[in-house]
């Protein structure tokens, strides 16, 4: 027995925008954002949930990839994974590289890893991230700060 297929065009659950419900939230509907991973499932998934949403998501799997979609897609926000695969790549190094792109003084960069440790927030502050999640991140909290660059813009900026 075979499952069944997934929904090719999924709605937003209800639990999500009815306003009766306690879990209601503004969503980030129509920002561009662009998702890094090296775990293709983590980024896929992560491009699946913000694309229910509303967003409009890029998805890839390296620091290369990345760069060759950032001046077509010109994404608002990127969220990144700190430790790739690539050896002369990280998200760090990433990060620091968009901010120099046009329009990277405006992006939202969200780090995005299993990195927690005081070293490694210190270099993810200094690569110029605007905020850092420790995975699994909550789609609600994520949901929530990309709704308030949506209508706030960068923090600071």
């Amino acid at each position: 027995m075979t499952p069944d297929p997934l929904p090719t065009n999924p709605e937003v659950p209800s639990a999500l925008t009815d306003s009766r419900s306690a879990n209601a939230l503004r969503l980030p509907s129509g920002l561009r954002v662009l998702c890094v991973d090296d775990n293709e499932d983590a980024a896929d998934s992560l491009g699946t949930l913000l694309t229910m949403v509303g967003c409009t998501t890029v998805v890839t799997h390296d620091a290369a990839s990345a760069l060759a979609q950032v001046e077509q897609f010109r994404p608002q926000a990127s969220v990144l994974d700190i430790t790739l695969k690539e050896t002369d790549w990280d998200g760090c190094r990433l990060a620091r590289t968009l901010r120099e792109k046009p329009g990277g003084q405006e992006m939202l960069l969200i780090a995005l890893t299993a990195l927690g440790d005081y070293a490694s927030l210190e270099r993810i502050a200094d690569a110029g991230f605007d905020l850092h999640f420790t995975k699994p991140v909550s789609p609600a909290e994520l949901y929530r700060v990309l709704n308030e660059f949506a209508l706030n813009g960068r923090p600071g900026v």
